[in-house]
């Protein structure tokens, strides 16, 4: 797995690299394609503006003279001795420019000037400039035997942003197809990132689970030999004793279920809350009170610090219980030599009671704050049995503050301790 995964993305990321470059590359050759049609489109045009004019020049010239010319050559020698578009009104001569460039698929606006042997413009529109002419469309109107070279300068407006109108919806769908690769991409490796974690998780669990349940288990097969034993059975105080051994470990494991169970619950949201009128602080000082012989046997210090002048909360009891006891217990499971804990209370802004569990143990790394109220995640110290449990405990704690309307952070550095400030809703009048 370690080694198909990488692989995966990379074969990924190739494709869609690769499906990227072809879509660029397409879109190019489009363009270009589109670039010589037009090219071609404008050629095809301004020689049939060149022939059209010379057709009007002729008919004029048989309506005022009355000559009929027959064949090719007799009406080339015509147009080299006596053509001009001087004989021609401005408007007739946009006609035949506009629709020659209508035949030919060109829509847009334009301008167009002529000029003579001595570059002197003899016909023009009316927004045609001097300074449009190097960047207009150019032919001559006559052959290079004429006694009067007259050239056409057709000046259309914006024949680039003509191209990207007329390729628009292609380029378009290019780019909301390759963004939904692209998007679908990114999906793909943080489903694989994900499924990936998920695997560890799981193996993790898995590998915590099996430590926790085989302690009790080992315990209970002992006592279980030892009840057997000859010098046992006629000992009441020993049978005592180890069917007291047999039971503890019993509920012990029983404990460890149950807490698997419950997580099962709060991910299923099927946890009921039985909540009342309840005072924050007596709840604090009863758990505390709790864990005082834990706290003797790490040779560590609780302090109180209650200072919230209002502390009347409505919650479940039992889960709130459990709420600060598995911020204490992760405080001490977590701790390092001179433990000392601190807890305070405080009223927030917004009619919120803030209670600050704060500790001097290892502390934690950014990362691990960025996943400490992940189910099943636990932060790694050396050795994956070190500190028993889960991972459950802080996720049920952000499970159960936030079903109580309230929210919790955590602010920790390594080393320096960790203080896990929870949030809730004061009972209002």
């Amino acid at each position: 797995m370690k080694k198909v995964f990488p692989l995966i993305v990379v074969l990924i990321t190739l494709s869609v690299l690769g499906i990227m470059f072809i879509q660029v590359q397409w879109i190019k050759n489009a363009i270009q394609v589109k670039k010589d049609q037009f090219d071609q489109s404008r050629s095809k045009a301004m020689h049939e503006i060149r022939n059209n004019t010379q057709d009007l020049f002729l008919s004029k010239l048989n309506q005022q003279t009355g000559i009929t010319f027959l064949n090719e050559t007799a009406r080339r020698r015509e147009l080299e001795q006596h053509f001009t578009v001087q004989y021609f009104k401005v408007d007739e001569m946009q006609q035949i420019i506009q629709q020659a460039l209508r035949n030919n698929g060109i829509k847009q606006s334009f301008e167009f000037g002529v000029t003579n042997i001595f570059y002197n413009i003899v016909l023009y529109s009316d927004g045609f400039k001097s300074e449009f002419m190097p960047e207009s469309w150019s032919i001559r109107l006559t052959n290079g035997n004429a006694a009067q070279q007259e050239n056409l300068y057709v000046y259309v407006r914006e024949p680039k942003g003509y191209l990207i109108e007329q390729m628009s919806w292609m380029i378009l769908a290019s780019i909301i197809f390759t963004a939904i690769i692209i998007w679908a991409f990114t999906l793909t490796v943080r489903t694989l990132f994900s499924q990936k974690k998920l695997s560890e998780i799981k193996s993790d669990f898995i590998n915590n689970m099996t430590h926790e349940l085989k302690t009790p288990l080992a315990t209970i097969s002992l006592a279980v030999d030892a009840l057997t034993n000859s010098k046992v059975i006629g000992d009441e105080e020993k049978i005592r004793y180890y069917s007291a051994m047999i039971k503890d470990e019993n509920k012990r494991m029983n404990k460890q279920v149950e807490t698997i169970l419950q997580a099962a619950r709060i991910e299923r949201e099927e946890i009921s809350l039985n909540r009342t009128e309840l005072d924050a602080h007596a709840i604090i000082e009863k758990t505390a009170h709790n864990v005082a012989l834990r706290l003797e046997e790490k040779q560590g210090a609780l302090s109180l610090n209650l200072r919230a002048t209002k502390s009347k909360i409505y919650a479940d009891e039992v889960h709130f219980s459990n709420l600060i006891f598995n911020l204490l217990d992760n405080a001490i499971k977590y701790s390092a030599q001179d433990l000392k804990i601190e807890i305070s209370t405080s009223n927030s802004v917004g009619q919120m009671l803030t209670i600050r569990i704060k500790d001097n143990g290892i502390g934690m790394t950014k990362e691990t704050q960025a996943h400490i109220f992940e189910k099943f995640y636990r932060a790694h110290t050396g050795n994956i049995h070190d500190v028993k449990g889960f991972g459950l405990g802080l996720s049920y704690v952000k499970s159960l503050v936030e079903a109580h309307g309230g929210r919790v952070r955590v602010e920790s550095a390594l080393g320096k301790g960790t203080t896990f400030i929870v949030s809730l809703p004061l009972v209002r009048n």
